[in-house]
């Protein structure tokens, strides 16, 4: 083993390093041949060391160092302590933080194309809207340029002495003046009142009263009277007949006792709404008159009407079919000139504030309201034309009927140009007839 070889060079180093040193021992040399070993030696032999056991170098002590006397130094004056400081590191360039999205700018209310349509009118057309005209004996094409007519209204004039094609060439000619189409409209409700059929040309014979009518075969009679009638009148270019009469009138003396179906208030609400449907199915829109029902009252073309019954009174009759007629879904209602003492004793039904909200807040119509003509006497004996118009307006009646057209249209016009008809009322009434345009095909928006 290794170690054990150094171990027994080392002893041999150890012994001659004595000898030299004089510090032998006297006893015979180890190395002398012949010699006996002496018995007070013992002999030096390997000793046992295991195997694989690791001896350890000896241990030789460090040299000393000699000590040198301290010299003495002056002693030194120590920095002030500084607290320590972060290292100088130059900061990160800062990134600036993003700025952030602007808000989106709201969008504008989209305009609905009826506002766009009616915005884009100036106060002169708006204002001729308002005027459903007796149609004049002449400059009927000038007159619509001039006034802006929202319509015309034929009376028999118009068709005597025509055939079916030259009144339809004549319409053609009123519609292609226009810039808005034009509402054309009609009394046809057969028996006493017949503009059209009365002549020949149009038909053979004139057409029987709604009672005379239902007399004859009922409801299924009616039906198939008003097909033909608003088929004739489509084919002419007639848009509106002013029809069906609503009134429940028991007096065969009164006004309008043969103008009226003669029957209990469900029955001409049923007549009415079966009008409607027939008078729809053909092209023609209806009329329903004349609120708030005429009753036995006397005829206001010649004089003024007072109707002293209680409301309730007019709510279990007279009312019944203009009810019936709205929930029917009709586009426009015409009020008469009689004073309803029960609703308003100080105007007429077409002057009347009162009688309008009670037929659009009480009744739920939010069609077109028409007056009746606003030269008869029950209105202009007591108001004048130009003021009847301005009033009929203020009220809240959207379309005038009016043979004085001309006159009542300036008044219109100066009361909104001096601020006394407000140009938002104006807007009301112009937006209902053009919806009402609209729903009969006239126009599309």
């Amino acid at each position: 083993m290794v170690e054990v070889s150094n171990l027994r060079r080392m002893t041999a180093f150890l012994l001659c390093f004595l000898l030299l040193a004089g510090c032998a021992p006297t006893t015979p040399s180890i190395f002398s041949e012949h010699t006996e070993p002496s018995a007070n030696i013992p002999s030096i032999s390997e000793p046992d060391i295991p195997d694989e056991t690791v001896v350890s170098e000896p241990t030789i002590p460090p040299e000393t160092t000699p000590e040198f006397p301290s010299v003495p130094t002056e002693p030194v004056e120590s920095e002030p302590t500084l607290p320590p400081t972060e290292p100088n590191i130059p900061p990160e360039p800062s990134v600036p933080e993003p700025m952030p999205e602007p808000e989106p700018e709201p969008e504008p209310e989209p305009i609905d194309p009826m506002t766009a349509y009616i915005q884009a009118m100036t106060l002169e057309e708006r204002v001729g809207q308002l005027f459903l005209a007796r149609c004049p004996a002449k400059n009927a094409v000038a007159d619509i340029q001039t006034y802006h007519l929202g319509g015309y209204v034929l009376f028999a004039r118009d068709f005597e002495g025509e055939t079916p094609a030259s009144v339809s060439k004549t319409i053609a000619s009123y519609q292609s003046a226009s810039s808005i189409p034009m509402l054309i409209a009609v009394d046809e409700e057969g028996g006493k009142v017949t503009r059209v059929s009365q002549y020949p040309a149009f038909r053979t014979t004139p057409f029987l009263s709604p009672r005379e009518i239902y007399e004859l075969g009922g409801l299924d009679a009616i039906r198939d009277n008003e097909a033909e009638k608003s088929q004739l009148l489509t084919s002419l270019g007639i848009k509106v007949n002013l029809s069906p009469v609503c009134d429940i009138t028991t007096d065969p003396n009164a006004f309008m006792y043969p103008r009226s179906l003669g029957e209990s208030p469900e029955i001409t609400g049923q007549y009415v709404q079966l009008m409607l449907e027939t008078m729809g199915q053909n092209g023609i829109a209806g009329v329903l008159k004349h609120f708030p029902g005429y009753g036995n009252n006397t005829d206001t073309h010649v004089a003024i009407a007072i109707d002293d019954r209680t409301l309730a009174e007019l709510e279990r009759c007279d009312l019944v079919p203009f009810q019936m007629g709205i929930d029917a879904g009709c586009g426009a209602i015409m009020v008469s000139h009689t004073f309803i003492n029960a609703i308003d004793s100080t105007l007429p039904a077409t002057l009347s504030p009162a009688v309008n909200r009670y037929l659009r807040e009480t009744m739920g119509f939010d069609g077109v309201v028409i007056t009746d003509d606003l030269v008869m006497q029950a209105i202009t004996d007591l108001y004048g034309a130009e003021e009847a118009s301005v009033m009929a307006v203020l009220a809240g009646n959207d379309l005038l009927c009016s043979t004085e057209y001309k006159t009542q249209y300036n008044a219109v016009l100066k009361a909104v140009q001096s601020g006394r008809i407000s140009e938002n009322r104006i807007n009301e009434s112009v937006r209902r007839i053009l919806q009402w345009k609209c729903d009969m095909g006239l126009m599309e928006l």
